[in-house]
C-alpha cells in the first residue's frame, strides 16, 4: 500500500513494524526479496498464507484474550474494510480474520495498533499468544489474579531477542485455579496460580510449572518443573529455559522441533541443569510483577464495590414477565452465568458456533458491554465470549439483548458446545472439513442427547488435521481430519481419539487414537459412544474414567462396525458442507522453496540482527544487545557452514562444526576479565558460549557487540575469497517447512 497511514498513538516500535511490513511487501512484489525469505518475515507478523492463493489470514494477537468494547469495535470496522467481515475466535484466545489482500495487510495493522492491537509475533517461530483462564479477576476458585503475571510474560517477551529466530513456536497458558481451565498441561510452559511459602517462611504467591506439553502429531503431557516457584521468579525462569530452547533445539527437522522433543532428549534434570546455567546472563535475576497492572484497581474496588446477590429465584421471577420463552432462559442462566468472587457481581459467558461472530454483530455486542458490563471482555479458550461485572438485576435486559444477537445459545462449554478450527474453509493444512461437522454433531446432540446441555464433564473438540489447533488431542471426545482408501477411491475421514482433557481428578491427559472412520459416519460414533456410557457407566463415573475402565480396545471393537469400508454409500465420497467428490488438496502455500544465494541472504540477516544489537546498545538495553550480537555469532557461522556439507539443525552444532572448519580462521582480541581457559583451544567455541558466563554489564556488551562486528567482516571476507577461488556461486534451496 503507497499511501500508508500510521497515527500518532501508534508505538515507534510497532510503527517501525509496520513500514518495515510495506516494505518488504513491495520488496517482494518487484523480486527483490525471494519467496520463503518473505514468508518468513510475514509470519512474525500475524500474516499467514490460507488455502486459496492470493489472500491471507490476520491473526490479531490478544495476550490473555483480553478486548475493550472500542478494541472489538476496531476489529470489527477492520474486517469490514479489509476482509469479510467475520471475526474468528481462535482456542489461543485471537481473533482471525481471512481472505485479506497481502497489499492491505500493513494498513490492516497500522489500523489496529492505533487501537492498541498488535500482529507481532502472532505466528512464525517465536511466543506466540500468551493465554490464560478467561474466569482470571473473578473466579472464586483462583488464589489471585493472574491477569497482572500474564500480561507481564507478553509484555516482557515482547521483540525480545531472545524468541525472535527460535527453531519452532513457542505456546505459553496460565490457569487460575488447580482446574487448570486454560490447558497449561499442553504448552510449552504451563502455570498453574497457588500459594506458597518462601525461604523466609512468609505465604506468597506462586505456581506449579509445567513444560514440555504439546498437541500435533506426537503429543505430549507436560512435566513438572516446580511444583512450586515464587512468582518473582518466574518470568527469569521462563527466559532461561528459552535461551537453553534457542540454542540446544531442532532447527531443520521441524516435526522435531518443539520443545517437547528437546525435554525429551535432554531429560528434565539435564534441562533444568541447563537452564541454571543460564541465570547469570539473564537481564532479571528476579521480576516483581505489578499488583495493580493499569492503575485502575482503587477505582474499580468503589465502581464494583461488593453489593446484594440475586438468587436464581428472583432473577427466573423477574424473567417471567419480560422473556418470551422462560425455559431456554433458564437453561441459560443455569449454564452461561455464574456469581463472580466479587460478591453480587456476574458474568455472562457466549456461546460461539464455531467461534464466528460477524462485524455488525461485534458493533452490537460492544454497545450492550458499554451499557451493563466492565470494559473488559475476554475472549474463551473454547471460542467464545465472557463480560464481567454485570448486576444480578440486568441479567434479563442483558440476555434479551443477546439473544436478538444470537448470543444467548445456552450450554457454554458444555458437550454441547464444540471447539473446532476452521478446517479447509480456510486452511493450509487441513484434509477434511471441521465446521461441517461441528454443526451436525451439535444438531444431533440438541434433538437426540439434550442432556448434554448441562454435561460439563465431556468435552468434544475438532481439528481438520493432525497438528492440533483445535485441541482434539485434550479432550474426552476428539475427531481429527484425515482421509481413507477404498481401492483406488479417497473418502474423508475422522480420526476419533478418545480418553484426554481431564480425570475427575484434575489430572490431564492425551488422548488415544482409537480408529478411523468414514467422515460421514461421525454422528454415528457420538450416539454409539453416548449410548454406550448411558448403559455401561457407573453412577458418579466420569467419562474418563469409564474409558479407563474399559480400555481402548473395548471402544475398538464397539466403532469398529462403523469403520467398515465394505458398506459404503456414494455419500459417503463427499465430506461435510461439500457437494462434489472428495480428493485430498493440501492447499497452497506454506513450504514451497526457491533457489538463492543462501550465504549471501544470511549474511545479510547477520547485518540486520547486528543493527539491532547496535540499537539496544545505544539505548542501554545490555542483556538485549549481547543476545542479538549472539544471533549475529550464530547466523554468520551459519552462512559460511553451508559451504560445507554439515548439518546446521542447532544451535550448538553450529557453534561446534564452525569451530572444526574456520575456529582458528577467525582471531580476535578478549579482555582479560572475559577471557576464558578454553579461547586457545577453541577461540569461537569460547567467544559463542560466554553468553551466559557473565553479567550482562555495559562492559560486556561493548566487548561481545563489538566482537559480532568483527566477526561479519570475517564471514564477509572469508565468503568473498572463497568465490574469487571457486568461480560462480552456487543457488541452493531456501525453505523453512510448513508453520501452523
Amino acid at each position: 500500500m503507497s499511501n500508508l497511514v500510521i497515527s500518532e498513538k501508534v508505538s515507534s516500535a510497532a510503527k517501525r513494524d509496520i513500514v518495515d511490513l510495506n516494505n518488504k511487501i513491495n520488496a517482494f512484489n518487484s523480486g527483490e526479496t525471494p519467496e520463503e525469505a518473505f514468508r518468513k518475515f510475514r509470519l512474525t507478523r500475524g500474516v499467514y498464507g490460507q488455502r486459496q492463493p492470493g489472500v491471507q489470514m490476520i491473526r490479531i494477537k490478544l495476550p490473555y484474550g483480553r478486548i475493550t468494547a472500542d478494541q472489538l469495535v476496531r476489529i470489527a470496522d477492520t474486517s469490514d474494510k479489509f476482509a469479510t467481515g467475520n471475526l474468528h475466535a481462535t482456542t489461543r484466545q485471537d481473533i482471525q480474520l481471512h481472505f485479506v489482500k497481502l497489499s492491505d495487510s500493513p494498513q490492516l495493522w497500522a489500523d489496529l495498533e492505533d487501537a492498541g492491537i498488535t500482529l507481532k509475533e502472532a505466528c512464525g517461530n517465536t511466543i506466540r499468544n500468551v493465554t490464560a483462564s478467561s474466569v482470571a479477576g473473578i473466579d472464586p476458585d483462583e488464589p489471585f489474579d493472574v491477569t497482572p503475571i500474564t500480561h507481564s510474560i507478553f509484555t516482557y517477551f515482547l521483540r525480545n531477542p531472545i524468541n525472535q529466530d527460535m527453531g519452532r513456536k513457542f505456546k505459553i497458558a496460565v490457569s487460575s485455579s488447580e482446574k487448570d481451565s486454560a490447558l497449561a498441561f499442553i504448552h510449552d510452559v504451563g502455570l498453574i496460580a497457588k500459594w506458597g511459602t518462601n525461604q523466609a517462611g512468609e505465604s506468597v504467591k506462586g505456581f506449579k510449572v509445567l513444560i514440555g506439553g504439546g498437541l500435533g502429531a506426537q503429543p505430549f503431557s507436560a512435566q513438572t518443573a516446580f511444583e512450586f516457584l515464587e512468582e518473582k521468579d518466574v518470568i527469569p525462569f521462563i527466559e532461561a529455559l528459552l535461551r537453553v530452547f534457542d540454542r540446544y533445539g531442532e532447527r531443520v527437522r521441524r516435526h522435531k522441533a518443539r520443545m517437547k522433543f528437546l525435554l525429551n532428549d535432554l531429560g528434565l534434570e539435564g534441562m533444568m541443569a541447563k537452564v541454571e546455567e543460564e541465570r547469570t546472563a539473564l537481564k532479571n535475576k528476579v521480576f516483581t510483577i505489578p499488583e495493580d497492572l493499569f492503575g485502575t484497581n482503587e477505582l474499580e474496588s468503589i465502581i464494583h464495590a461488593p453489593r446484594p446477590s440475586v438468587s436464581e429465584d428472583e432473577i427466573i421471577k423477574l424473567a417471567s414477565d419480560h422473556v418470551q420463552d422462560i425455559e431456554t432462559f433458564t437453561h441459560w442462566l443455569k449454564t452461561n452465568t455464574f456469581e463472580q468472587k466479587q460478591k453480587g457481581w456476574y458474568a455472562v459467558q457466549l456461546r460461539v458456533l464455531l467461534g464466528d461472530m460477524s462485524s455488525d454483530t461485534a458493533r452490537s455486542l460492544a454497545t450492550i458491554v458499554r451499557q451493563y458490563a466492565a470494559d473488559d471482555i475476554r475472549v474463551t479458550v473454547n471460542q467464545g465470549y465472557i463480560l464481567r461485572f454485570i448486576k444480578g438485576e440486568d441479567l434479563v435486559v442483558i440476555y434479551n439483548e443477546l439473544n436478538k444477537l444470537g448470543l444467548a445459545t445456552p450450554g457454554f462449554d458444555s458437550t454441547m458446545d464444540i471447539t473446532t478450527c476452521p478446517g479447509t474453509d480456510t486452511c493450509n493444512l487441513a484434509i477434511s472439513s471441521s465446521y461441517g461437522i461441528t454443526r451436525v454433531l451439535e444438531d444431533v446432540m440438541k434433538d437426540e442427547f439434550p442432556e448434554m446441555l448441562y454435561n460439563q464433564d465431556i468435552k468434544i473438540k475438532i481439528s481438520g488435521c493432525m497438528n492440533g489447533c483445535g485441541q482434539h488431542n485434550a479432550c474426552n471426545i476428539g475427531f481429527h481430519g484425515s482421509s481413507l482408501k477404498n481401492g483406488k477411491l479417497v473418502l474423508p475421514a475422522l480420526q476419533v481419539l478418545l480418553g484426554g482433557g481431564f480425570t475427575g481428578d484434575g489430572i490431564g491427559l492425551i488422548g488415544d487414537k482409537v480408529i478411523k472412520v468414514p467422515a460421514k459416519r461421525g454422528p454415528e460414533v457420538l450416539r454409539t459412544l453416548f449410548n454406550d456410557y448411558e448403559t455401561n457407566g457407573y453412577d458418579g463415573e466420569y467419562y474418563n474414567q469409564y474409558y479407563a475402565r474399559q480400555t481402548k480396545n473395548y471402544f475398538f471393537q464397539l466403532l469398529k462396525p462403523l469403520a467398515d469400508l465394505s458398506t459404503l454409500t456414494d455419500d459417503d465420497y463427499r465430506d461435510w458442507d461439500h457437494d462434489e467428490i472428495f480428493k485430498t488438496e493440501i492447499g497452497v502455500g506454506e513450504c514451497a522453496s526457491v533457489m538463492v544465494d543462501l550465504v549471501a541472504t544470511t549474511i545479510t540477516e547477520g547485518q540486520e540482527k547486528l543493527n539491532l544489537a547496535k540499537e539496544n546498545y545505544d539505548l542501554g538495553i545490555w542483556a538485549d544487545a549481547i543476545y542479538h550480537a549472539y544471533n549475529v555469532l550464530i547466523t554468520g557461522a551459519k552462512g559460511l557452514l553451508m559451504t560445507k556439507d554439515v548439518n546446521l539443525n542447532t544451535q550448538y552444532g553450529i557453534i561446534n562444526d564452525f569451530e572444526s572448519h574456520f575456529g582458528s580462521e577467525f582471531k580476535y582480541e578478549t579482555p582479560a576479565e572475559f577471557t576464558l581457559e578454553d579461547k586457545k583451544e577453541t577461540p569461537f567455541r569460547s567467544l559463542a558460549f560466554s553468553i551466559n558466563k557473565f553479567e550482562p554489564t555495559e562492559a560486556f556488551a561493548t566487548y561481545f557487540l563489538n566482537t559480532a562486528d568483527h566477526f561479519l567482516n570475517f564471514v564477509r571476507s572469508t565468503r568473498g575469497a572463497q568465490l574469487m577461488e571457486n568461480g560462480e556461486l552456487v543457488l541452493q534451496e531456501l525453505s523453512f517447512g510448513k508453520d501452523s
